[in-house]
């Protein structure tokens, strides 16, 4: 693996640099983030900006990992560590793989479990919709699509407009909100569409304009 080329990729939907691991339930969120998207691997001791900073403990770090995979996520996560040293500093990757047991939950600060995900370099709380998703995408269910008029709605919608939240579609389509869910959870696992989540809202794009 070349870690350099790696950091000079930046921050991912599968690649997350952390100077150090300070907070297992912090550091928990990120790994059931991979592990419920596609997997990624976690770089220790990489600033933000791509700076090798180096690990200092690396047992220590490799501690504060596992104990976020095992008691801190549900179902619990095994990472795979590997240590690569550049320009004389000890880079410590922990890889979580794409797990086929989704969803997985994190525990906060507070005691309750939540589902996160991954969109682009950001690890964000899962929505019912995505939660929905990663249920299905689990039990491996075949997800047949036949257009109906509410499809076809969506996607003409969709060429013209770019982006369409839940709210938007349904009232598109007069479909009540359980129903326009489901369309939605199966285009996003067909693969015709793609969730894209701010903090502000949650809407969709077609998968083929979410290349860039």
């Amino acid at each position: 693996m070349n870690i350099k080329r790696l950091i000079l990729e930046g921050e991912n939907v599968s690649l997350d640099f952390k100077k150090t691991i300070s907070k297992a339930d912090k550091i928990a969120k990120t790994l059931v983030a991979f592990a419920n998207n596609k997997g990624g691997k976690l770089l220790i001791g990489v600033a933000d900006d791509g700076s090798i900073k180096g690990v200092k403990a690396e047992e220590e770090e490799k501690y504060m990992i596992n104990k976020a995979a095992h008691q801190y996520c549900k179902p619990a996560l095994e990472p795979r560590f590997e240590e690569y040293l550049v320009d004389d500093k000890l880079v410590l990757v922990a890889e979580i793989p794409k797990s086929d047991m989704k969803p997985h939950y994190a525990l906060d600060e507070n005691g309750k479990w939540w589902v996160y995900f991954r969109v682009q370099d950001k690890t964000v709380l899962a929505s019912k919709i995505l939660i929905e998703v990663l249920k299905r995408d689990s039990a491996a269910e075949g997800t047949l699509i036949q257009y109906s008029e509410q499809e076809k709605l969506l996607l003409n919608y969709l060429n013209s407009h770019g982006r369409i939240t839940l709210k938007e579609f349904s009232k598109l389509t007069r479909s009540a909100y359980k129903k326009a869910q489901k369309i939605i959870v199966n285009l996003i696992l067909s693969g015709i569409i793609l969730p894209h989540i701010t903090e502000k809202e949650e809407y969709y794009i077609l998968a083929n304009l979410g290349a860039d």
